[in-house]
């Protein structure tokens, strides 16, 4: 497996691999051509930024057997999704604030998140992991109360949409099986959380063939996967909140109200 990250450091960004505590840097991009340049960082002097910045955030919406068990709904035919704006984007640490125009619920949701690696259009499942870069750790935070509050339309993109709404990271994980991993929060100290990526109605490979057929996928996109059971409200002052993937990392940040 290689992790991958970027990093500012010295008010210059950079990326590369991280083993332990130290980081490899890297010339070139990130999604094309590099090479390790033999300077080395340990992680403490570097500042971790979203491992990427993608043109598009895709999260999904109903993609566990489980949690369509629960609420009593259909399991769709194909992945239901929308796009959450790139400037909901977050780094690890980041602290998430509370905006300004809203005071209702808003909960933490735990996610897997596919990077794509390749420009990709018209893939099939088959061909998916040739596009899939690697795997990392999400926060799809929502405005809860946001999404019903028109009785005409359903404002996902509005209730997902606010700035750093989407935390993701520390690393992407390349060369892992995405299906084994089991995704946990931990929400002021305590698991809120746990559940396995093998119970995807929609595998990673297959989320990636079926959107890659309604747009374009770019080098350093997110598919957030959806979450499961457990979802819940960040109620205190200050909340910090872990999302916890063994074989790939945490992802901790603060959302204060």
């Amino acid at each position: 497996m290689t992790y991958w990250v970027r990093f500012r450091h010295s008010d210059t960004t950079g990326f590369g691999t991280i083993s332990q505590s130290e980081i490899s840097i890297y010339d070139g991009e990130m999604f094309g051509k590099s090479r390790a340049n033999g300077r080395r960082l340990a992680l403490s002097d570097v500042e971790l930024l979203a491992p990427t910045e993608p043109s598009k955030i895709i999260a999904l919406w109903n993609n566990f057997h489980a949690l369509a068990a629960k609420l009593k709904v259909t399991e769709p035919d194909d992945p239901l999704y929308l796009l959450k704006a790139p400037t909901t984007s977050a780094a690890p640490n980041a602290v998430v604030k509370r905006p300004a125009s809203y005071d209702g619920k808003v909960t933490y949701e735990g996610e897997l998140g596919i990077v794509v690696g390749r420009r990709c259009s018209g893939v099939s499942a088959d061909q998916a992991n040739d596009y899939i870069f690697g795997y990392t750790c999400v926060n799809d935070i929502t405005a809860a109360d946001i999404i019903g509050r028109d009785a005409t339309f359903a404002q996902w993109a509005r209730a997902k949409g606010f700035d750093s709404f989407c935390p993701f990271g520390p690393v992407i994980a390349s060369g892992i099986d995405s299906v084994k991993l089991v995704v946990r929060t931990i929400l002021n100290g305590e698991e809120r959380q746990s559940y396995p990526i093998s119970d995807m109605i929609f595998s990673a490979q297959q989320l990636v063939s079926k959107i890659s057929h309604d747009m374009t996928l770019l080098p350093g996109d997110l598919i957030c996967c959806g979450t499961s059971l457990g979802v819940g409200s960040m109620k205190d002052p200050v909340n910090q909140v872990t999302i916890a993937i063994d074989g790939i990392g945490e992802l901790t940040n603060e959302f204060r109200q």
